[in-house]
C-alpha cells in the first residue's frame, strides 16, 4: 500500500497471473513463423504499460532489473516473432507477491518476489517464456472484447461477488473494492490458454538451450510457497473456485514435466543466477507499508493496525485487503474535506454505485487511540440473506483521513471491532525500526546444515520450512560444501 492513489483504470488487455486465472476456455493459436508484433498491438501495450506499472509497485531499475530484462529478451527471440528482441519490454516489478504478467504489444513482467523464489536462470527464462507465449499466441486479444466492456476491477468484482454478496450490483461493487491492490488484481486467461503458455514456454527453453524441466521446477516451488503461506496464515492451501478455474501450480507440475520430455543436457546457470539476484529486496517495501504477522505498519504514513485473529492481509499499491472466513475488509483513503461524517457517507455512496442509494442507518462519533473517528453501518439485502456493510474512518490531519470498509454476514460485523479499535499513530522510533528484508546468497561451508543456516533467516517462526521452500529443497535433503543457497536477512 503506497500512498493510496484513488485512480482506477481499465486494462483493455489481459494480464496474466502465473499463480491463477479466471475465464472461459478459448481456443488459441500459435502465430505463424516470422510474424511480428503489429503497430496496433504495440500502441495498445504502450497505452496500458505505465498504468500497469503504477498499479503494481512500479518498475525497478539497476543490475537486478537489467539481468531480468536480458533473460526476458533472449527468451523472447525464441518465440518466432520477427521483431522480438527490440519489440519486447521486460519489467521487474517492485511487488511483494509471487506473480508474472503479460499485456499485448510485447510487455511482460515478473515481480521481484517471484524472482526470489527461483533457483536458476532456466526457471527465470521459463516464467518469462510463459509470458512471451501469451503474447505470441495473442491470448490477450482473444479476451479483449470482454475487457473493453469491463474495467480490470469490474471483471474481478463480478467474480468475487459470489463469495459473500451474491451476484447483485452491490456485491460486484463491494467485491471490486476488496480486491483492489491485491495480487488477484489481474484479468485472467483461460485454463486452456494457461496450459498452452506453459507448453510454449517449454519449447522456448529448449530452443534457447535451457533445461526444459525448469518450467516444472519453478511451478513446484510456487506450489510449495502457496502451501506454506496458507499454512502460516491458518487457511486452506487450495485455490478457491472464485479465484481460479485453471490448474493450480501443483497440478501443473506433472503436465509440465510430461511436456518437457526426457531430454537432458540443457543448462540452468544456477550459480550465475544466484550471484545476479543477491541483495534483491524481499517481502514488503517499507515505502508501501509492511505486514508483520497480523499487524500492518506504514512508516511513512505513520499508522498501524492489527487484523482480527484468523484473518490474513494482502498489501497492494492502493489498499490493504483483510480476508477471512467471517468477512472481508480493506483499508484505504479518499479525498477528505475535514468532515468525518461527510467522508463516511461519501464512501457508502461510492459503494452503492449509480443505481443504489446506500447509506448508513445512523452515524456514530468516537475516538480511537486519540484519533477522531466516525463510523456507520448499513444492512443490505443480498438474495435470501443479509449482510452488514461498515465504514469506519479516522482523521489523521485536517486534510487526511483513512478508512476501513468491511462486509460481514448480518449481525457479525463485530468480527472487525478489534481491528477498528487497533488503528493508531506510530512514533518516529517505531517508524525508524521498520527495516526491509533482502535476499542474501551464501556459500555453504563445512559444518553448515539446513538448521544452522535457517536460524539466520529474518523470520520469528518456520525458519527451516521457509529456507527449504526458498531453495527448492525437500525435508531431509543435505547441503553440500561450496553450494550456493539463499537466505533472507534484514537489510541493516
Amino acid at each position: 500500500m503506497a500512498r493510496f492513489s484513488r485512480r482506477q483504470f481499465a486494462l483493455g488487455a489481459a494480464a496474466l497471473a502465473l499463480a491463477g486465472s479466471v475465464g472461459a476456455a478459448v481456443a488459441a493459436q500459435t502465430p505463424r513463423p516470422g510474424s511480428a508484433i503489429t503497430p496496433q498491438e504495440a500502441q495498445m501495450g504502450a497505452q496500458y504499460h505505465p498504468q500497469f506499472l503504477a498499479e503494481f509497485g512500479g518498475a525497478m531499475t539497476g543490475p537486478h532489473a537489467a539481468y531480468v530484462e536480458q533473460v526476458g529478451k533472449n527468451i523472447a527471440v525464441q518465440s518466432g516473432l520477427g521483431n522480438a528482441r527490440e519489440a519486447f519490454t521486460v519489467s521487474l516489478l517492485n511487488s511483494p507477491v509471487h506473480n508474472a504478467f503479460a499485456v499485448p504489444g510485447g510487455y511482460i513482467y515478473t515481480t521481484r518476489q517471484l524472482v526470489t523464489l527461483m533457483n536458476n536462470e532456466a526457471e527465470l527464462a521459463a516464467v518469462l517464456g510463459h509470458e512471451v507465449g501469451h503474447v505470441a499466441a495473442r491470448h490477450s486479444q482473444r479476451r479483449q472484447k470482454a475487457a473493453q466492456r469491463n474495467s480490470i476491477l469490474g471483471v474481478l468484482g463480478a467474480i468475487g461477488s459470489s463469495i459473500l454478496l451474491g451476484d447483485s450490483q452491490l456485491g460486484s461493487t463491494l467485491s471490486r473494492t476488496f480486491l483492489e491492490g491485491s495480487q488477484l488484481l489481474t484479468l485472467r486467461f483461460s485454463r486452456k490458454q494457461e496450459l498452452q503458455a506453459d507448453e510454449l514456454g517449454i519449447q522456448y527453453l529448449g530452443r534457447a538451450g535451457y533445461d526444459r524441466r525448469a518450467m516444472a521446477t519453478v511451478l513446484a516451488s510456487l506450489a510449495a510457497q502457496n502451501a506454506l503461506d496458507a499454512r502460516l496464515a491458518g487457511r486452506n492451501a487450495s485455490v478457491p473456485e472464485w479465484a481460479s478455474t485453471h490448474p493450480d501450480p501443483a497440478s501443473r507440475v506433472q503436465t509440465a514435466l510430461a511436456k518437457a520430455g526426457t531430454a537432458t543436457g540443457g543448462v540452468t546457470n544456477r550459480d550465475i543466477f544466484l550471484t545476479r539476484i543477491d541483495g534483491l529486496l524481499y517481502g514488503d517495501d517499507p515505502a508501501q507499508g509492511v505486514i508483520e504477522g497480523s499487524s500492518f505498519i506504514h512508516p511513512e504514513l505513520r499508522l498501524a493496525f492489527t487484523a482480527p485473529q484468523g484473518f490474513f492481509m494482502v498489501n497492494g499499491t492502493r489498499a490493504v485487503s483483510i480476508q477471512g472466513q467471517g468477512g472481508q475488509a480493506q483499508m484505504t483513503l479518499a479525498a477528505y474535506n475535514g468532515n468525518l461524517d461527510t467522508y463516511v457517507r461519501q464512501q457508502f455512496a461510492a459503494l452503492g454505485g449509480q443505481n443504489r442509494n446506500l447509506a448508513p442507518a445512523q452515524m456514530e462519533r468516537t475516538t480511537v487511540n486519540g484519533l477522531p473517528a466516525a463510523y456507520g453501518v448499513a444492512r443490505v439485502n443480498n438474495g435470501n440473506s443479509q449482510v452488514d456493510v461498515v465504514v469506519f474512518a479516522y482523521e489523521f490531519a485536517r486534510d487526511r483521513a483513512y478508512h476501513f470498509t468491511a462486509v460481514a454476514p448480518a449481525g457479525r460485523a463485530g468480527t472487525f471491532n478489534s481491528m477498528f479499535q487497533s488503528m493508531r499513530r506510530i512514533t518516529p522510533a517505531e517508524a525508524e525500526a521498520v527495516v526491509p528484508k533482502k535476499l542474501q546468497v551464501v556459500t555453504v561451508a563445512r559444518g553448515d546444515t539446513v538448521a544452522s543456516l535457517a536460524r539466520r533467516m529474518a523470520f520469528p517462526s518456520a525458519q527451516e520450512e521457509r529456507f527449504l521452500v526458498l531453495n527448492g529443497m525437500r525435508a531431509g535433503e543435505a547441503l553440500v560444501p561450496g553450494q550456493k543457497v539463499k537466505i533472507v536477512v534484514r537489510a541493516r
